[in-house]
């Protein structure tokens, strides 16, 4: 990274580059990326270069004051650049997640019947909480209600500075366990709902052959007045090969709804050739979403007990019917204060990736 970091800073010295205002661009993007961590890296140097300068003085024996005193140093030299290696490879590992200016979050109802809607609906209005906390731009670009309110399915575009780095470990199966509103004997009952997050990879060429998509205009959805229903500004597109079918309906402008339509066929596209390179699965929504059975679940919303479980943590065990993991306050949880979760999860990233190395 060093060095590429070199070659960039040679080449916006150009007159080349200077003369093409393309090139300028995208290099000083890819600069603006690197410049943070190349700064850790040459601080990490430099410390770590002390280190060894003070282990030469404390073992030189023709000055026993000057020895003395850097084997004093020493000890707090080593801690220190060793908290620095450690905070190195954290920003190494999350670098690439932090680049992802902006990404897909997919939202379905899974078995449960009408509670399984209404808590996607619930999911759905957690992200949006907890994104207005950040200060993160949230649009939904198309939504399709259930009967008794929430969502059979709901699509989002969300973009930020850390926005993607903070979700995406919302992909897979989220169980709750709660009376439902239509239950009229106060019984609890256990519903899911699915969650997939695709990037927004706007520097990924996907190949796509023209002859394998259907796409045409279609009517918009939601608020809008009577333009949404006599206007066709939305856009739905088919790509057969994969079966996968999107439709876009937030804007007003026919010409964006099928931009980013066409966008997220890229990115889950991209997904799906990325998981059969690495876990040999299918498709990225297929190993996101999983089945939508209550058994598949990489988290617990259990409302009688006010206990949000993640169970890919390790921590306290949780009641014996959701099995190992960690557990929040429900409560905030769902008020959009995620940042104990968040945080606890980066963490799990980072341990569980460094041990891989």
């Amino acid at each position: 990274m060093r060095t590429r970091l070199r070659e960039i800073t040679a080449l916006l010295s150009e007159e080349q580059t200077a003369a093409n205002p393309q090139k300028l661009i995208e290099l000083s993007k890819e600069s603006g990326r690197l410049q943070p961590l190349m700064s850790r890296y040459e601080e990490y140097l430099r410390t770590a270069q002390s280190v060894r300068d003070l282990q030469e003085m404390a073992a030189n024996r023709a000055d026993p004051a000057m020895a003395e005193m850097a084997q004093g140093e020493l000890a707090a030299a080593r801690s220190e650049t060793q908290r620095m290696l450690s905070e190195l490879k954290k920003t190494l590992l999350s670098a690439q997640a932090n680049a992802i200016g902006a990404f897909f979050m997919e939202i379905r109802a899974g078995t449960g019947g009408d509670e399984a809607g209404i808590f996607a609906g619930d999911l759905f209005e957690m992200y949006r909480k907890y994104c207005q906390s950040k200060s993160w731009r949230l649009e939904v670009s198309d939504h399709s209600p259930s009967d008794r309110g929430g969502f059979k399915e709901i699509i989002a575009h969300v973009s930020g500075d850390g926005a993607y780095g903070h979700l995406r470990f919302e992909a897979g199966g989220h169980r709750v366990q709660r009376v439902p509103q239509t239950e009229t004997q106060g019984r609890i009952h256990t519903s899911a709902a699915t969650v997939a997050v695709l990037p927004e990879l706007t520097d990924v060429k996907i190949e796509i052959n023209p002859k394998d998509i259907e796409e045409s205009g279609c009517r918009g959805g939601g608020p809008g007045g009577q333009n949404v229903n006599k206007v066709e500004t939305g856009w739905r597109i088919l790509h057969k090969p994969s079966g996968l079918w999107f439709k876009m309906t937030e804007h007003k402008s026919q010409a964006q709804n099928k931009e980013r339509a066409w966008s997220l066929l890229r990115s889950t596209l991209y997904e799906m050739e990325q998981a059969k390179r690495h876990a040999a699965v299918t498709g990225a929504r297929r190993a996101m979403m999983g089945s939508g059975d209550r058994s598949q679940r990489i988290r617990t919303y259990n409302f009688p007990q006010n206990r949000c479980t993640d169970h890919r943590l390790a921590g306290a065990a949780a009641a014996s019917d959701d099995g190992g993991g960690k557990n929040f306050n429900l409560e905030r949880i769902m008020s959009g204060e995620m940042d104990e979760l968040v945080s606890a999860l980066i963490d799990w990233d980072n341990e569980r990736r460094l041990s891989e190395l």
